[in-house]
């Protein structure tokens, strides 16, 4: 399975596993599964760390680079496709991070990995809900 991670999913992954459900945590660690990653939540963790609203242990270019090298996943390209399919998508809010995301879902064939309610319900993409 090839399963994109929002952000907050990789966040809690690396820093509080505990919120994880099991079977979410057992297809993050299942080798036969492809995680993936988006540009935006590089993008989000760093706004996520100047507004104060996650503590890293290190300055966050640094401590996202780290992050990196130390885990396997591939990269979903932010291109035109996605950023008109992002201004396609129905979402009951209008947070530009998680239209991108579900773009990118939608664009590279990818299951979502999130707990976000207003993703969850609105049936846009293939999700995998954590929770």
């Amino acid at each position: 399975m090839k399963l994109l991670l929002d952000t907050h999913i990789l966040l809690w992954s690396l820093l509080e596993p505990a919120r994880l459900a099991t079977d979410v945590s057992a297809e993050l660690e299942n080798p036969s599964n492809e995680l993936w990653l988006s540009p935006i939540s590089t993008w989000e963790i760093m706004i996520l760390a100047k507004r104060g609203r996650i503590v890293l242990d290190a300055r966050p270019e640094l401590w996202l680079r780290d992050v990196f090298k130390t885990i396997s996943f591939k990269e979903a390209p932010l291109n035109h496709e996605v950023a008109i399919q992002s201004r396609m998508i129905n979402l009951a809010q209008e947070d530009p991070a998680d239209q991108f995301l579900v773009a990118t879902a939608i664009v590279y064939d990818l299951t979502l990995v999130t707990a976000d309610r207003r993703i969850i319900t609105s049936q846009t993409c293939p999700v995998m809900p954590s929770n």
